[in-house]
């Protein structure tokens, strides 16, 4: 059981922690913003169906290649992608470059949905806009910019 001074010292690390505070920003933002999906769409899309969204690319992406990308074993993606494709988001078609391979590649309606999902960030974004002002916005805009573009350019090199 942690002690109440270890409590205190944990809470203190956490709060002077950019990037933990960067955490729970996202974390209470991506659940506000799936709670309005899932009221929009009546479709039960839960915090794990959205972790893959970013890796699959337009064109199809193999299951193993979101495995990698994600860091989680091909059949928990498997199962997140069988989940998609009953909600009529994802489809697997056949991977032009090997006959025996599919790619995993968002429908029509996930298509439309991905839309939709990207207008309900952009509410999301006014809302913080709202709240922290927007030279604040526009900054906190150009920094994340700025630290993802970093970090893709490290991940390319790695």
């Amino acid at each position: 059981m942690p002690t109440d001074a270890y409590r205190k010292q944990l809470e203190a690390e956490k709060s002077r922690s950019t990037v933990q505070l960067l955490f729970k920003a996202a974390r209470l933002l991506n659940e506000r913003a799936i709670e309005r999906v899932r009221a929009r769409s009546g479709q039960p899309v839960r915090v794990a169906h959205t972790a893959l969204f970013p890796h699959i690319d337009l064109e199809g992406t193999r299951l193993t290649d979101i495995a990698k990308r994600l860091g989680v074993t091909k059949q928990a993606v498997g199962q997140l992608v069988d989940e998609l494709e009953a909600m009529g988001m994802l489809e697997r078609v056949p991977d032009p470059a090997d006959a025996r391979a599919k790619l995993v590649r968002y429908s029509k309606r996930g298509q439309k949905a991905l839309l939709d999902g990207l207008a309900v960030l952009a509410e999301v974004g006014d809302e913080m806009r709202a709240v922290i002002g927007a030279p604040r916005m526009t900054a906190l805009h150009e920094a994340l910019a700025a630290i993802v573009a970093n970090e893709e350019a490290a991940e390319r090199k790695g």
